[in-house]
């Protein structure tokens, strides 16, 4: 059953989805994070808006095609697993492997006290601590798109035909672990709270799930600020021009500053992917990126000819080129 996108019901539901969700997702972490098991009580809160994206997407879906099955699932639900915390997320789906490392290493590290504002207000901590940790996670996933090494990896998460929330952590091993290192160090060797980490990895986690829900929700002014499922659609597209975009993962203030925001006033594209192909099962998609072979397959026919180049630097309005994000990679001449 489907809720009658003309109603005034659906229409009050759409501007109030997104906000909601999120908040019930900080509100139960914060719960979480005062048990004496908060990763296990993280975890049921985040499998529990796992479960209402769920629902809210049979209800009120973006895309009606997105719905029906491609045949990915288990893939995506491994990938999920494995590259988001392994063992520890075996029972909610992935992204407290960040939270679960911090609660390990942060105690564990010596960073001069000095460096971080540890008398300031957790909450303008935690903003201080998601600004620094989305330049890392903004220059790991730029570098992703525009160095050819890093791509191989990459082009997994971007060989999807459909967004939906169980996608969402549909990321190679190699690729999360890079983003992991660029956002926490820096907050390591500032001398971050563990609280701080804590609240990071909730919002990482939530915003993550909400940007590839296939949901119909209204962001608005929202798209100023945070990463929603408005931007990542373009991010998604088969069209350089507009997949070479909004990088950002849970803010958007680097796209803003580096000029990579692109949010043009009509629908982002339902025909989503790549140029190129990934391999059908699990194990194979992991292996794929370490062969020369896998390598070729990922890139697609077009990356074999030298003169491939990537988008430029200078954001979205300066780029003409309509290829395929397959064919993001590095082959400048100068090389």
């Amino acid at each position: 059953m489907q809720i009658k996108a003309r109603s005034q019901f659906y229409r009050l539901a759409s501007w109030l989805l997104w906000p909601g969700l999120f908040a019930a997702g900080l509100i139960g972490a914060g719960f979480a994070f005062h048990t004496a098991m908060p990763l296990l009580w993280f975890n049921v809160v985040y499998l529990s808006i796992v479960a209402a994206i769920a629902i809210c997407e049979r209800l009120m879906p973006y895309e009606q095609q997105w719905l029906q099955r491609d045949g990915e699932t288990f893939n995506d639900v491994a990938h999920t697993l494995l590259s988001k915390g392994g063992v520890q997320l075996a029972a909610a789906l992935g992204a407290s492997a960040p939270i679960a490392v911090a609660t390990i290493a942060q105690p564990a590290i010596n960073a001069p006290a000095w460096l971080w504002p540890v008398g300031w207000p957790l909450a303008v901590q935690v903003v201080i601590g998601l600004i620094i940790a989305e330049l890392g996670l903004y220059i790991a996933h730029r570098a992703a798109h525009e160095k050819l090494a890093l791509w191989r990896f990459h082009a997994l998460h971007h060989s999807v035909e459909r967004l939906w929330v169980v996608n969402t952590g549909r990321f190679h091993l190699v690729d999360s672990l890079f983003k992991i290192a660029l956002s926490q160090i820096p907050l390591y060797l500032l001398g971050a709270p563990l609280e701080v980490f804590l609240w990071v990895g909730a919002v990482t986690a939530f915003i993550g799930l909400l940007t590839h829900c296939n949901i119909d929700v209204r962001t608005g002014p929202l798209d100023f600020i945070f990463s929603t499922p408005q931007l990542h659609r373009w991010h998604h597209s088969r069209v350089l021009a507009e997949g070479n975009t909004n990088y950002g993962e849970n803010l958007v203030i680097w796209d803003q500053i580096f000029r990579t925001y692109f949010n043009p006033d009509r629908r982002p594209p339902v025909d989503i992917g790549i140029s190129g192909r990934v391999a059908d099962s699990f194990v194979g998609q992991f292996l794929q990126p370490f062969s020369t072979r896998g390598f070729r397959q990922i890139l697609g026919r077009k990356a074999d000819h030298p003169t491939m180049g990537i988008a430029g630097l200078d954001g979205p309005e300066s780029r003409s080129d309509d290829r395929t994000p397959g064919s993001i990679v590095e082959m400048q001449n100068s090389q």
